[in-house]
């Protein structure tokens, strides 16, 4: 909501439920302390008077007060704003998440949205009480005090790994967020964490300066097992694996290639990260944190969905699912185009067979090892014939813009429509990020010849991130209802589930995967 729009007494009463739902939406700043805290700190409650209320970190920063040491308020999942929003704001949100401001600076930003530095500077401010850059310097705080308090990197590495252009406006920024030195920070972490042990009881090692392992924080209820699942039942051979020890993948980041390890774990998901440049570490998380949807406001979801007759049966059954995005918008839109009347398993070999042919493979996977130096833990078959050790990169729009359609493992038509998508993703006619106008890009794809609404629609349902969409016309869906006896859905059930259709969709794949 704007600034403008912030209602005291609406906003005193969700910090006097202590109702974490309203964690990372708004943020409570106590005048007299200059402290801010999320609505469910346990602290006494002050005064409604000594209270002023902030629709971001960042805005509570600009105005002078710091994080509250107690509920660490920065460290809340991201608004799941965000991801529902589709205006300029929500789009530029989603960039500065994704490290753009480090890279290409607010006139990058700017451009990538479609207004200039002045335009967006105001929307931000009246939205969000904070411009792009104090929004960035929020991140870049929030990052390193994660990267001091969960890592055992030097303090140089820290600050060159959460975007600060040097040591000394890293340590001036951490300083004025959180009434600390980067120090200070690392021993109270160390007086409240127990180091972390492996099966046997061995303390692990500190790891090496391009190997990072955070806890990633999560919304509750969190069905990450179903979560999990879905990935291994798509699981690409040679970019992805799914076993015991979890789900990973390569990722393609602006520095070079990486390797992730993601582990669901109790109101957290771990991630391991084996990184080229440190200065991609924003951008992976980011990228790990769409994929798993971890920002999504579990309980409004299953709220909405739950009064709906068709699904409320299937809600209660699995609360907590996720709708799951992507790393790369440019891969989901080649898997629509493959999976278009074929078997998930069909589409699963066909996406190896052109990740093999036109993906590149990683030179030295040792090198992005996450085994510290040991060997891997055996990685037996996950019933997706998805084996070994991830070390392809999955091929991006230039490569498979230059391919000829008969060279690839699909009828030619259907090979000539991914060639054109990449081309016009290559050349930079068409965005498949979060942060593209959903709208826009629809209008794009449909255009397109071989994609019809299907395709666009999966499209903006995992890439773009939109969190509203019905596939009606999927197969998945219309099994699932027809295992439920409940025919082809109305208008009106379709409707109850506005504007979480993208999760009704979930219930119903896994529903059909069940019957």
């Amino acid at each position: 909501m704007p600034v403008a729009d912030l209602d005291p007494d609406t906003c005193f009463r969700a910090a006097d439920s202590r109702d974490a739902r309203f964690d990372g939406i708004i943020y409570i700043a106590v005048r007299t302390t200059r402290i801010y805290c999320r609505p469910s700190c346990p602290a006494t409650m002050p005064k409604p008077g000594n209270l002023t209320f902030y629709p971001s970190a960042a805005a509570a920063q600009r105005a002078g007060y710091r994080a509250c040491r107690r509920c660490r308020p920065d460290a809340t999942p991201g608004s799941p704003e965000w991801d529902f929003r589709a205006d300029a704001v929500g789009r530029a949100m989603r960039l500065i998440a994704d490290g753009v401001v480090e890279r290409e600076g607010v006139a990058g930003l700017a451009a990538r949205t479609g207004y200039s530095t002045r335009q967006l500077n105001r929307l931000m401010l009246d939205r969000l009480g904070a411009g792009p850059l104090a929004l960035a310097r929020s991140q870049r705080a929030h990052t390193a005090r994660i990267l001091i308090e969960q890592t055992a990197m030097s303090f140089a590495d820290v600050a060159f790994a959460a975007g600060f252009s040097s040591v000394r406006q890293f340590n001036d920024t951490i300083r004025v967020v959180y009434a600390s030195t980067p120090r200070g920070l690392r021993a109270g972490a160390d007086r409240h964490a127990k180091p972390r042990a492996d099966q046997n009881g061995r303390v692990k090692a500190p790891q090496a300066s391009l190997r990072v392992d955070l806890d990633l924080a999560v919304r509750r209820p969190f069905d990450g097992a179903r979560l999990i699942t879905f990935l291994a039942d798509r699981a690409i051979a040679g970019v992805e694996t799914v076993d015991e020890t979890g789900y990973r993948r390569t990722l393609a980041l602006p520095g070079g290639p990486a390797v992730v390890r993601l582990r669901p774990g109790e109101g957290h998901v771990r991630a391991e990260l084996a990184l080229t440049d440190l200065r991609d570490l924003a951008s992976a998380v980011e990228r790990c944190r769409r994929l798993l949807d971890l920002d999504a406001d579990p309980v409004a979801i299953d709220e909405t969905l739950a009064g709906s007759a068709l699904l409320g049966p299937l809600v209660r059954r699995r609360p907590g699912l996720r709708a799951p995005g992507h790393v790369d918008g440019f891969e989901v839109a080649v898997r629509a185009i493959v999976g278009q009347q074929v078997s998930v398993a069909g589409a699963r070999t066909v996406l190896g067979r052109i990740a093999e042919q036109y993906g590149s493979r990683l030179q030295d996977s040792r090198s992005l090892s996450l085994s510290k130096g040991r060997p891997d833990p055996p990685c037996p078959s996950t019933g997706s014939g998805n084996e070994g050790v991830p070390d392809l990169v999955f091929p991006g729009p230039i490569e498979l813009a230059v391919a000829d359609p008969a060279d690839l493992p699909m009828p030619r038509s259907r090979g000539r429509a991914l060639v054109v998508l990449a081309g016009a993703v290559a050349d930079g006619g068409l965005s498949l990020d979060r942060s593209a106008d959903r709208a826009e890009v629809r209008r794009s794809l449909l255009a397109l010849p071989g994609i019809g609404p299907w395709t666009a629609d999966y499209i903006a349902m995992r890439a773009l991130g939109d969190p509203d969409v019905w596939l009606g016309t999927d197969l998945g869906v219309r099994h699932a209802l027809t295992a439920l006896a409940a025919g082809p859905a109305t208008a009106d059930q379709i409707e109850r589930c506005r504007p979480w259709r993208s999760y009704a969709v979930m219930h119903l794949w896994h529903a059909a995967e069940a019957a």
